[in-house]
């Protein structure tokens, strides 16, 4: 599997020093914070309370609400440059605070503010990130037969690296200082999230031929809403299943160890669960191009709702046993990163034509942030509701629930995604220009005609 060095390289270092690493570090940060945070204020209201879910909901809010205000500007440059502003500047002040003090509702309450404009920043670049790496894929010098892997590594392999990441360097912080001065802890490893800000090397340039046109979206969405519904749907399905898994998994290993006096047992098994997120997604991405992302995408679901549904039956064998849960939990984490982790994002970047790329990306990104939102604030109710922390019902209850809303979303995706196929986005400009010109759309005020480019070019 070989690519023009120059080609990959362009990729690799536009995708490194894109939002997308921070995407993932900055989300996965805040749950092993919150869990020290649970050992610093034992009083307050984190673990499993209002404040853990405040914190762990407060960066989605932000990532909605900026990707809404800037789905109206197609401008990259302009997107990526405020993505990297606002991480630079909430990383920065979030992670010196932990040095000031404060009571428990002015840290929480300073502290969400920030995460809210983070995630706005998030919101700004993460589709302009997304679509621009996707396009690069499909550029000369990518053979075909590796397009799709290539989108997988740099897209969703790399927000799973940042998730990872988060945690390992906050286990080596432990380690560093002996599980002590936990506020020490907390803040280097908010404030290290700027690092990934100055690997941002190399600024693209788009093709910007439907910029200052009046965009047909009537036309457009009547051409592919049943992708945008069935990717929408599935996105909610995934980002509500997986992120508070993710988000609140040293909290749960922090329970399911007995709270440990030790962060460093509680982040070990934590990291552990979360290194299979890149396994499944490095596995998928050598089986993406040979099956197609909508196939992948169902075996991956189909596979996790037999784990999800099988853990369900046997909660007794598998919560009674930290090893065994955490083996548990890891698996379920990498078949979600197999299939649809992977291939969500692959298909909303490469459905659309030129003119609406990044918005129909942006709205089922939206849809699955909303339900990553969500399912932060139902997590803790819904293992109350089957026993809560002390039983096995409870700990387990996340997984079947899983399980069953992934057959559910293994159906959505069936009926109502279309598959992509090698270079196609050229051929779906091609096919959407030809639409517009049927449909009486005056095709002369595009500035440059669709056959002739596509999307980023790299000087």
């Amino acid at each position: 599997m070989k690519s023009s060095s120059a080609d990959v390289m362009s990729l690799v270092r536009f995708s490194c020093g894109s939002i997308l690493y921070s995407d993932g570090y900055t989300n996965g940060v805040i749950g092993v914070v919150i869990t020290v945070f649970t050992r610093i204020y034992p009083e307050g209201e984190f673990g499993m309370q209002y404040y853990s879910k405040l914190l762990g909901s407060g960066m989605l809010a932000g990532t909605v609400f900026g990707m809404l205000v800037f789905e109206c500007t197609s401008n990259r440059q302009l997107r990526l440059a405020a993505a990297a502003s606002l991480l630079l500047t909430c990383s920065v002040v979030s992670g010196t605070w932990a040095f000031g003090r404060g009571d428990t509702a002015v840290l929480a309450s300073f502290f969400c503010w920030l995460r809210f404009m983070l995630g706005i920043g998030i919101g700004a670049g993460s589709p302009a990130a997304t679509v621009s790496v996707a396009e690069q894929t499909e550029k000369e010098g990518v053979l075909e037969s590796a397009q799709n892997w290539w989108s997988v590594l740099t897209t969703n392999t790399l927000i799973d690296m940042g998730f990872v990441t988060s945690m390992l360097v906050l286990f080596l912080l432990c380690c560093i200082f002996d599980g002590k001065h936990p506020n020490l802890v907390w803040g280097l490893s908010v404030g290290l999230g700027t690092i990934p800000v100055f690997f941002w090397c190399h600024c693209p340039q788009w093709d910007d031929s439907w910029e200052d046109v009046h965009i047909p979206y009537w036309l457009a969405l009547k051409r592919y809403w049943k992708s945008l519904l069935g990717l929408s749907l599935a996105w909610f399905i995934y980002d509500f299943t997986m992120y508070p898994l993710v988000i609140y998994s040293s909290v749960i290993m922090n329970i399911v160890t007995g709270g440990s006096l030790s962060l460093i047992i509680v982040f070990g098994w934590t990291l552990f669960i979360n290194l299979f997120y890149i396994l499944g997604s490095v596995l998928g991405a050598f089986l993406v191009d040979e099956h197609g992302p909508k196939n992948l995408m169902i075996v991956g679901l189909l596979l996790q709702a037999i784990v999800g549904l099988g853990i369900g039956v046997i909660h007794d064998a598998v919560a009674s046993h930290t090893a065994v849960y955490a083996l548990a939990y890891g698996v379920f984490l990498s078949l979600s990163e197999f299939g649809p982790g992977n291939c969500i994002g692959i298909i909303a970047a490469k459905t659309a034509p030129l003119a609406v790329r990044e918005q129909f990306y942006g709205a089922a990104a939206i849809i699955g942030k909303v339900g990553a939102f969500i399912g932060i604030w139902a997590f803790p109710q819904i293992i109350d509701a089957f026993g809560g922390w002390n039983t096995a019902e409870g700990i387990t209850a996340p997984f079947w629930i899983g399980g069953g809303l992934a057959v559910v979303s293994t159906l959505v995706t069936f009926c109502l995604v279309k598959p992509i196929v090698h270079n196609g986005m050229k051929a779906e400009d091609q096919a959407f220009f030809q639409y517009l010109e049927e449909n009486g759309f005056d095709v002369d005020v595009i500035g440059v005609h669709p056959r002739v480019g596509l999307g980023m070019v790299m000087e």
